[in-house]
């Protein structure tokens, strides 16, 4: 069995038929414990698995030693089965899944995956001497930079680096590795603030090169077929991930990674946020107007007017305002009797003139020069310092900020400008200079604040909104928008991109401001498709400037009537939505998916964002342009798709040409899926999950068990899985002869405290009336429409016991 494994590894190799860096020549290697090295004549690579669809490659050149740390990794390797075979000229490590097979002349490393190639090494490790790297406009300049490249095939589609928007295929740019915010950017931007040194192909692997210092990741922008990383300093180390799909890509990277912790139920309902609410009295008055008007609410978020009246020359002061805000921690509990949470934006820079300075000098808080003084310079807000994160002193007394606002009744927070907005190259951190760690100042950020928000208040789930961050900050909760986005029609053209890419990368939670930022854009039209196409991304928050409002309760009646259909539909989603996000918790999969995830084989959909799924089961096609009327869409294979409004089915496979509606955008569900709906709510506090409108979109081409899980808990506990303090509703259905059978049945954790649910079942796409119908043991009559071919079955369920229901058709 070895030889056979060998000679397919062969005819791979032949395939690729590139030879490596011819300089580079084999002398020995070993394989002890797992670990496989082989050593050359600059130097020593290292082969190491996490799982067998993870594998890790370091090179560490002659005289260099090992650096273990690593901001994103977090899993352990793990002592798998491994295959080794030497024969010839070609040394082969692999599990199951992966391998990795060296030449040893000419020297060549090349990755498989299940006998598939993958990747291989083109000149591998390598200096590119006296080649300025130029990522700000001459602020960065390294004189020598550090090279590991790759060959790709030439029909592969490239994603990855981060958030841009470039179109979803990459190949073709060569794009910075550098935190940078893109103010008021719309259809392209090269460079945005939350890059991440990731690389995805659509033959479905994955390189994270695990280094933390600035760079570049190179698509082929010389169309020669070469992946380029280029970094100025730090390790040469990077992890290959292969799947049999999508789902299993994303699910092993977040293992490597870390999984997004579970935010609080609250997150997935409206926010009231601008910039920004200058006084207590107008951010109360402002919930008050949701209230009136009947608009479900959730958060409010305070910009930088908490702590200053101008936006320029309070930064870093970190207090409530007394002429603003006289009385904040009232202010807060009157919030929050009215089920809307308190959110505030903080800020890492400390002006020269805030209240604060003297105290951060003092205590040894800030970032510094060359001199071992605080580092100081000027930018848009004022004179400032960077707060250095990495000191023990700056960690813990930022810590201390977040604690003491927690106290007050703060439950969420918005880190802004962390990318670090202006963060010279002569500044010096404790763990090293600008340069080697921009691009994690963020991540780390987040880390502060997420253990910040755990110990002063152990009992809530944090929820913590940034704008920069790195690989791996998901599981800091980490919740990133898209930055300073224009309010134009040209702003919202990338958004379903960015956030299907950033999801790609691990980063479920990805989201814009809804409406646009950037811009005093007056247009009714624009602000309506925005917040409808919110509905179906992960959170729903409009923010702009304050010269034309984000919130409904301030736009014109027909906008204001639009947006809050929009809104109470978000509301209705409550549970789907929910058990989209334990999804992401557990197996990393992101709640925007893109098409390529159902038909990765499909080369149609390997450069498309125009639609998406939401969930498993909801199919979204964005209105993005102005005054349209009809726009093509695309219905996945292998599946009928339901108008979610008029019940019209569409056989999947094939494009076709959509009449739009001003009220919604082209949203369409799964055949044989289950659709759990909420009850109409003011705020998720309000929420009823034992009242269940529960939609089964019935067709005759379903003819094995359809199955969907619902995982239900109190949407607060911390942890509640580890507790055991949760519950699952399963539901199935299938066809037996002439009968359609239903059956409820749930698992109910230990710690958990069920009640009976009472359902309302609508069954969709029913030809005629049925002719006898059973729950239980007990006929029933149901409410069948003959128009509408829609039937409706009241009942209670006691989820302790299963259920069965039978329509005989």
């Amino acid at each position: 069995m070895k030889n056979i494994i060998l000679v397919f590894n062969l005819f791979g190799l032949f395939h690729i038929g590139i030879a490596q860096n011819p300089n580079r020549i084999y002398q020995s290697h070993n394989e002890e414990n797992g670990i496989f090295s082989v050593t050359t004549n600059d130097g020593k690579y290292i082969f190491q698995f996490y799982s067998e669809d993870i594998l890790e490659t370091t090179f560490l050149p002659t005289g260099e030693t090992f650096n273990p740390d690593s901001h994103a990794v977090v899993l352990s390797p793990q002592k798998i089965e491994t295959t080794y075979n030497y024969q010839g000229n070609v040394i082969t490590f692999g599990s199951e899944g992966i391998s990795v097979s060296v030449t040893t002349s000419p020297f060549q490393i090349s990755y498989t995956y299940k006998g598939k190639n993958l990747i291989s090494e083109k000149q591998g490790y390598y200096k590119s001497v006296h080649e300025p790297m130029d990522l700000v406009s001459g602020n960065i300049v390294a004189d020598q930079t550090e090279k590991i490249d790759f060959n790709l095939t030439e029909d592969e589609v490239l994603y990855g680096a981060g958030a841009r928007a470039l179109g979803m295929n990459r190949r073709g740019y060569r794009l910075p590795l550098f935190n940078r915010a893109h103010y008021g950017y719309q259809e392209h931007s090269e460079l945005m603030n939350f890059t991440i040194p990731i690389v995805l192909s659509s033959k479905m692997y994955m390189i994270h090169f695990d280094n933390a210092p600035i760079g570049y990741l190179d698509f082929d922008s010389k169309k020669d077929n070469t992946l380029t990383y280029e970094t100025i300093s730090g390790r040469k180390t990077y992890q290959v991930i292969a799947g049999e799909s999508w789902y299993d890509v994303v699910d092993s990277y977040t293992d490597l990674t870390g999984k997004q912790p579970m935010l609080p139920r609250w997150a997935l309902g409206n926010f009231s946020s601008r910039f920004g609410y200058h006084t207590q009295k107008e951010t109360l008055e402002t919930i008050q107007k949701f209230k009136d008007d009947e608009i479900p609410v959730d958060a409010i978020i305070l910009d930088l007017y908490w702590f200053g009246k101008e936006i320029k020359g309070s930064m870093g002061g970190f207090e409530f305002l007394k002429d603003s805000f006289p009385t904040p921690k009232q202010m807060i509990n009157t919030l929050k009797f009215q089920d809307v949470e308190t959110i505030l934006i903080t800020e890492p820079f400390v002006l020269t003139t805030s209240l604060k300075w003297d105290e951060v000098v003092e205590k040894n808080v800030m970032a510094k020069d060359s001199t071992g003084s605080p580092a100081v310079y000027d930018f848009y807000f004022g004179n400032t310092g960077l707060i250095d994160i990495y000191s023990s002193s700056g960690y813990n007394w930022f810590k201390n900020i977040y604690k003491g606002l927690s106290e007050m009744g703060v439950t969420g927070f918005w880190g802004d400008l962390g990318e670090p907005e202006v963060h010279p190259n002569w500044v010096q951190h404790v763990k090293g200079n600008a340069d080697e760690v921009h691009n994690i100042y963020g991540h780390d950020w987040a880390r502060l604040v997420y253990e910040a928000s755990q110990e002063a208040s152990p009992e809530l789930r944090p929820f913590i909104l940034m704008r920069a961050g790195s690989s791996g900050s998901q599981r800091y909760g980490l919740i990133p928008w898209t930055g300073d986005v224009s309010r134009s029609w040209g702003g919202l053209v990338p958004q379903p991109e960015i956030a299907l890419q950033m999801g790609m990368q691990g980063i479920g939670f990805m989201h814009s401001d809804l409406g646009g930022f950037a811009g005093a854009n007056l247009d009714d039209e624009l602000y309506v498709r925005w917040l409808q196409y919110g509905v179906f991304q992960p959170i729903y928050r409009p923010h702009a400037h304050e010269d034309v409002p984000s919130e409904p309760v301030f736009r014109a009646t027909k906008a204001k009537t639009l947006a809050k259909q929009a809104i109470e539909l978000r509301y209705k989603l409550l549970p789907y939505n929910y058990n989209l996000m334990v999804q992401n918790h557990l197996g990393g999969v992101p709640l925007m998916r893109p098409l390529i995830f159902e038909e990765p084989s499909n080369e149609k959909l390997w450069d498309y964002s125009q639609s998406y799924l939401w969930g498993k089961d909801f199919l979204i096609s964005p209105v993005l342009a102005q005054g349209k009327e009809s726009q093509e869409v695309y219905f996945l294979k292998d599946s009928y798709w339901f108008d979610f409004y008029t019940d019209e089915i569409i056989k999947g496979g094939q494009t076709k040409t959509i009449q739009l509606k001003e009220e919604s955008i082209p949203t369409y569900v799964r055949a044989g899926a289950f659709i759990p709906l909420a009850q109409p709510m003011a705020s998720t506090k309000d929420y009823e999950p034992n009242q269940i409108e529960l939609h089964y979109f019935h067709h005759s081409s379903v003819t094995e068990e359809m199955e969907r899980k619902f995982y239900m808990d109190d949407g607060k506990t911390v942890d509640p899985i580890g507790k055991k303090a949760f519950e699952i509703l399963v539901f199935e259905a299938e066809i037996e002869g002439k009968w359609l059978e239903i059956d409820l049945e749930a698992e109910i954790a230990e710690n958990y405290t069920t009640s009976t649910k009472t359902i309302q079942l609508i069954i969709h796409n029913i030809e005629s009336r049925p002719r006898k119908i059973k729950i239980g043991k007990q006929k029933a009559n149901g409410d069948y429409n003959s128009k509408t071919k829609i039937l409706k079955l009241n009942f209670e369920w006691n989820p302790k016991e299963e259920l069965e229901l039978r329509v005989k058709l």
